[in-house]
């Protein structure tokens, strides 16, 4: 099982009604990860990026979840924050989320920004803010991805290589 820190990224959200962050933590902590911290902050890619930069740094992170802020309206920010901060982009994610996205909501996929990529051996999924894209997310994607029984093969195998 690895160690997950989770940031909410959201000008409105707080956390008694952040809906898309209290069900990654307790869906993550059901898989039996350990969620060593969870941050709100707002639209802000400076802050956004100051976050991250703490936890790419922690020796104790493993993977890193952030929610919003994936859309194209202005505020929308989370993917120009988390970008330059990423070794590798990991392209296959955002084209496998927009793919059963679509399954569920049509086209209007076609607005979800998400992204996932690799820094200072740790993985990061950048989820939309809806609490059915983090499902989706989670659910179809990223719980296989931790899940070192998931075959042919799995990122969570890969975390010790990822610094080579």
């Amino acid at each position: 099982m690895v160690s997950i820190a989770l940031l909410t990224v959201s000008d409105t959200r707080n956390i008694n009604n952040d809906d898309s962050g209290n069900y990654l933590l307790l869906e993550a902590e059901n898989y039996g990860h350990k969620i060593l911290e969870r941050k709100i902050c707002k639209d802000d890619i400076y802050l956004i990026r100051k976050y991250l930069s703490d936890w790419i740094s922690n020796p104790d992170v493993e993977v890193i979840i952030t929610t919003g802020g994936t859309g194209i309206t202005a505020r929308d920010v989370t993917p120009e924050a988390v970008r330059p901060l990423l070794e590798k982009e990991i392209d296959g994610f955002g084209e496998t989320f927009r793919f059963l996205s679509f399954q569920k909501i049509g086209t209007s996929t076609l607005q979800s920004r998400c992204i996932a990529g690799t820094a200072n051996g740790k993985f990061i999924f950048v989820l939309p803010g809806s609490k059915d894209a983090v499902m989706t997310g989670w659910q179809d994607i990223i719980s296989h991805q931790l899940n070192e029984n998931t075959k042919p093969c799995n990122l969570v195998n890969l975390i010790n290589r990822l610094k080579e």
